[in-house]
C-alpha cells in the first residue's frame, strides 16, 4: 500500500464530520482492541435504526481532533472502526483513513453499502481490513424498511465484497413486523445466488430501546429454528 504524501488540508481537518468518539472496544472490531469513530448523517432511515441522534444529527467533532486523540493510542490499540450514520458519505474518508492507516492502525469500516465507487476505491487502494456490510432486505420491503431506493448500490457492494479479498461480515437487524420467515428464507437464498459463504449473522430487533421510528414489539421465534445451509451459517447475535 502506498501511503506516500497524506495529507489532508486544515479546512478540511477542521471540518466537524463526526458525532461521537467511543475511546475504546472490544466488541466492534473481531479480535482486536478498537477505538469507535461515529460519524453523523445517513442517506438512509431505517425504522429500527438505534441511532437517531447520530443520523439526524450534525458532527460535533473534526478530523483533526480525532487523528490528536489516535497518536495518543499508537500501540494501546490495534484499530480503528468507522461507523455511523454512514461513514462512506463523508467527502474526505479516503484521505482520512490513509492518515490512520499511516499511524499503523487496521482499519474496520461499518456501511450500508450504499456508496460502492468509494468502497471499490478503500479494497483497491488497500485502505481497509475489514468491512461490516449492513443487508437490510431484498427489494420487495427495502425501500419500506430503508426509506431509501438504494438496494442496487448495495447489490454491487456486496459482489465486491464477495469478490475481494477483504475480510468482511453481512448482517442482518430483524424485525417480525418488518420481515417475514418467508423474507428471511428468501435474504439467505439471495445470498447463496451471489456465490456468498460464511456467516450471516443476524441481531434481533432490541424492544423497548428508543429508534428512528416507533415499532412495535419483534417476536423472537425466528430464533428457535435453524436456517443455515451448506455454505452460509446463520449466527444469531444478543
Amino acid at each position: 500500500m502506498n501511503t506516500n504524501s497524506v495529507h489532508i488540508s486544515k479546512k478540511q481537518l477542521s471540518t466537524k464530520v463526526i458525532y461521537s468518539l467511543t475511546p475504546f472496544t472490544l466488541l466492534d472490531y473481531p479480535h482486536k482492541t478498537a477505538c469507535i469513530v461515529w460519524f453523523a448523517g445517513c442517506n438512509m432511515r431505517c425504522l429500527y435504526c438505534y441511532n437517531p441522534e447520530i443520523v439526524l444529527g450534525k458532527g460535533k467533532m473534526d478530523f483533526d481532533s480525532i487523528l490528536s486523540f489516535l497518536k495518543t493510542r499508537k500501540r494501546l490499540l490495534d484499530g480503528v472502526v468507522l461507523s455511523g450514520g454512514e461513514c462512506t458519505l463523508s467527502k474526505n474518508i479516503i484521505s482520512f483513513i490513509k492518515e490512520i492507516k499511516t499511524m499503523g492502525f487496521a482499519v474496520k469500516i461499518d456501511t450500508n453499502g450504499s456508496t460502492p465507487k468509494v468502497l471499490n476505491s478503500l479494497i483497491h487502494d488497500q485502505l481497509i481490513d475489514y468491512v461490516a456490510l449492513d443487508y437490510k432486505s431484498l427489494p420487495h420491503t427495502f425501500k419500506k424498511i430503508t426509506q431509501s431506493g438504494l438496494f442496487s448500490p448495495f447489490e454491487e457492494s456486496l459482489k465486491l465484497l464477495i469478490q475481494s479479498n477483504i475480510p468482511f461480515e453481512i448482517r442482518t437487524t430483524f424485525h417480525s413486523s418488518l420481515i417475514t420467515e418467508t423474507d428471511f428464507v428468501q435474504m439467505i437464498e439471495y445470498l447463496e445466488t451471489q456465490n456468498f459463504e460464511g456467516n450471516y449473522y443476524v441481531q434481533h430487533f432490541m424492544n423497548n430501546v428508543p429508534t428512528l421510528s416507533k415499532l412495535n414489539d419483534s417476536h423472537k421465534e425466528i430464533r428457535l429454528k435453524n436456517y443455515s445451509t451448506s455454505k452460509i451459517k446463520i449466527v444469531f447475535r444478543e
